[in-house]
């Protein structure tokens, strides 16, 4: 294995997670999503996998779905709900954490980072072997110059967060289950309600999630809804900078 995708495998003492996850730590200059994609099948479902850095929390974590990818591609919106609560509970009061459909987020409008998501090629209608979901969080900033100069972008140091990467992926991954748990007890719609609720709202716009994953946009007036692919829009994510890997400024 290269040197810079060294791996570490052990429970760090100063991270409490739930039952069921396998802590796998990369060095600073790994890849979380891409060592998570590349070794799915054998790292198995309920491995983190965590890169430590002092500027992002990144992480990825393995799914095995049990029904269909066509529509276990939805756990993309289990991951992203769970990111969000997770950083509300860190976030100071008043704080608004918002999606930009699919996969970013913003803090009072200033973006900090966001998801991505993997599955093997296969098909459609059969349960994927995995699947991955990753979250990249920007928490400090390394740019150039006062905060206000960068008003579409945002760090959680600046914002006021409390705690850092570690206490992140605490909250993220008892959101996640929580997420799972909801999904399992009452069906996908209550997994749906909680990603909706944090786009920004649209007048006389009302969204759902169809079956496959996509957004559906009913606008008053009209009999037809709207349709955004999911698949085709988590193909290049919308908030990474492919320049610097990290959230755009």
């Amino acid at each position: 294995m290269p040197a810079q995708t060294r791996v570490d495998e052990f429970l760090k003492s100063d991270l409490d997670l739930p039952p069921g996850f396998r802590l796998v730590t990369l060095r600073e200059v790994g890849d979380a999503f891409a060592h998570a994609r590349a070794n799915a099948a054998e790292l198995g479902a309920g491995t983190l996998i965590y890169v430590g850095r002092f500027d992002l929390a990144e992480f990825a974590v393995v799914l095995e779905p049990e029904e269909p990818l066509c529509t276990a591609r939805r756990a993309f919106y289990a991951g992203m709900a769970a990111l969000g609560d997770a950083l509300l509970t860190l976030a100071p009061p008043e704080k608004q954490i918002r999606f930009e459909w699919p996969d970013a987020i913003t803090v009072d409008f200033g973006l900090v980072g966001g998801g991505r998501f993997a599955w093997p090629a296969g098909d459609e209608n059969a349960p994927p072997a995995w699947l991955v979901f990753a979250g990249m969080i920007r928490t400090v900033s390394l740019a150039e110059g006062e905060p206000g100069l960068r008003p579409l972008s945002a760090a959680l140091e600046e914002e006021g967060f409390e705690g850092g990467s570690d206490r992140l992926l605490e909250s993220f991954a008892r959101h996640l289950l929580l997420q799972i748990d909801a999904w399992q007890a009452h069906g996908f719609a209550e997994v749906a309600r909680r990603y909706l609720s944090r786009l920004a709202p649209e007048p006389g716009v009302r969204r759902d999630i169809d079956d496959n994953g996509d957004l559906l946009l009913r606008r008053m007036g009209k009999t037809q809804a709207e349709r955004r692919k999911l698949a085709s829009a988590l193909a290049t994510p919308s908030w990474l900078d492919p320049a610097t890997g990290g959230p755009r400024l």
